[in-house]
């Protein structure tokens, strides 16, 4: 029995054309009857680190009888010169959240996905509170279930008040043990109040990046541990219209 919200989070995989330049985390969301790819904004365009891939692809189980069954789907980033995601941004800046659609009708026939929606998103004003259990969907440094294509969790816990915009940014604190290839993973808590549904989960944020002390000693500190995790209800702006 496979839990639903591992199939929510396929791995991505960034190319400049046919050229491989790095791996990263996504989940699905589904608004109406669109669907998109939600990931970090840095996984689509990075300038800092001059990362500027031209496609992603991301794995998908296409048997619903055997799942070590797999095909990549490619998506590009540009048409006619111009970017196809969406992404963020608020009055500190930009957010690093990006979501693509995906056209369903070209999506293999009976591919094996489950999508988080508008009813899993948890509002900022609600009480999570502090030190609660959560958890990271992701691929940390592509680690994954090579056999069956899925994720791997994290276990997390709720890092700064949630509802209130850490430092000033659109994002909350996280406690775990990350790595790269993890942006752009759903940040979730069990719904305990849903005992109906296949997907009992509260999407609470998108994983980012570890947040770390400039003036950190690497030899004699260990990093910090933390990361930032922005707000999902972004979302709702990002797929609006």
């Amino acid at each position: 029995m496979i839990d639903a919200v591992l199939l929510t989070s396929p791995r991505i995989s960034t190319f400049d054309d046919q050229t491989y330049l790095t791996n990263a985390s996504s989940f699905f969301f589904a608004r109406d009857e669109r669907l998109f790819l939600v990931t970090s904004r840095h996984v689509m365009v990075d300038e800092p680190s001059g990362h500027h891939p031209s496609r992603i692809e991301i794995e998908l189980h296409n048997d619903p009888e055997n799942l070590a069954d797999s095909i990549a789907f490619s998506i590009p980033l540009f048409r006619d010169g111009k970017s196809l995601w969406r992404q963020g941004e608020d009055t500190a800046g930009d957010i690093d959240v990006a979501v693509i659609e995906i056209d369903r009708a070209a999506l293999p026939e009976n591919i094996v996905y489950r999508a988080f929606g508008p009813e899993h998103l948890s509002d900022p004003q609600e009480h999570v509170e502090i030190g609660s259990s959560i958890l990271v969907v992701g691929f940390p440094l592509g680690f994954h279930d090579t056999l069956h294509h899925m994720p791997v969790v994290r276990h997390a816990v709720v890092a700064s008040s949630f509802g209130f915009r850490f430092q000033g940014m659109g994002y909350f604190l996280t406690d775990a043990r990350t790595h790269r290839g993890t942006s752009g993973a759903p940040v979730v808590m069990r719904n305990t109040a849903d005992t109906a549904s296949e997907l009992p989960w509260k999407l609470l944020g998108v994983h980012s990046a570890r947040l770390d002390v400039g003036t950190r000693d690497l030899v004699l500190d260990e990093a910090l541990g933390l990361n930032c995790a922005w707000y999902a209800d972004i979302l709702m702006t990002l797929t609006e219209g």
